[in-house]
């Protein structure tokens, strides 16, 4: 089968990951990629890998097969209708990864029957190690497997219902910065206890990916993990529960609640 000629409209942070993911993942030959981006200039370190850059939309998706739309949600509408005569129903598989953006509103967008998806990926992308969530309603088998096969190159993909999109928005995109505050509030913990900023950082990040690996391998509810390094009367308890008495989980929870009530503000705004 010939390899899917890919057009990423939106060269931004998300857009530009999924570029240097597909490339570097070997998915993707930088001749059949295509980024653009209003500010071209800020595509260069594309350009240094061989993708094609520019800021032609229409001249993009006209040599495109799959159609993946990164743009920031206020942009989506315009962008959409600049896309809309050049869409073919029958060729063109179209991928939303804008927040906010339903389904439905893709497809009165460009009008024409085409196989349309959204996806959440978060920035991991770029080290093939992101999560993507994926939501459809018309697309056919042949459509979702060439989606899903461009994702998993990234890392892994899960498919869901249109309805938790604001939700893995929020815990798979967002998160990234979640899990990040962690590590850098644990790593300055660490300064504090005795070692350095870089080894601190170093060996906190490797911890979490520890961590993480760990129940991705075992497919265990964390407490398990947990109870394996927490013994009586403990240093890990006694640290446990003072995170827990500072509110810990319930500021990460509350955290994650106000991201997913911002996300409907910004889709009612759209």
């Amino acid at each position: 089968m010939d390899q899917d000629r890919i057009a990423i409209v939106g060269g931004g942070n998300i857009g530009g990951a999924i570029a240097e993911g597909l490339v570097e993942s070997g998915h993707c030959q930088p001749e059949h990629l295509k980024v653009t981006r209003r500010r071209v200039e800020r595509l260069q370190h594309l350009a240094a890998r061989g993708i094609d850059v520019g800021d032609d939309n229409r001249g993009a998706v006209r040599g495109a097969d799959i159609v993946l739309l990164a743009v920031d949600p206020v942009h989506a509408r315009p962008v959409l209708e600049e896309l809309a005569p050049v869409l073919e129903a029958g060729r063109h598989v179209l991928v939303s990864c804008v927040t906010g953006f339903s389904l439905a509103e893709l497809a009165a967008a460009v009008g024409a029957q085409l196989p349309i998806l959204r996806a959440m990926p978060n920035t991991a992308v770029t080290i093939r190690q992101a999560v993507t969530c994926v939501c459809t309603e018309n697309a056919d088998e042949t459509a979702l497997g060439r989606v899903e096969g461009l994702f998993a190159a990234l890392g892994r993909v899960v498919f869901i219902r249109e309805e938790l999109m604001a939700a893995a928005t929020v815990l798979g995109a967002c998160g990234v910065a979640f899990a990040l505050r962690f590590l850098r509030a644990a790593s300055q913990g660490g300064i504090e206890i005795g070692f350095d900023a870089e080894t601190a950082q170093l060996v906190t990040a490797q911890t979490v990916l520890g961590a993480a690996s760990l129940l991705l391998a075992r497919d265990e509810h964390p407490e398990r993990e947990i109870d394996r390094v927490t013994t009586p009367q403990g240093c890990t308890i006694a640290g446990l529960n003072e995170m827990e008495h500072q509110g810990f989980s319930s500021a990460l929870i509350k955290g994650i609640t106000t991201s997913f009530a911002k996300v409907g503000r910004l889709a009612d705004i759209g």
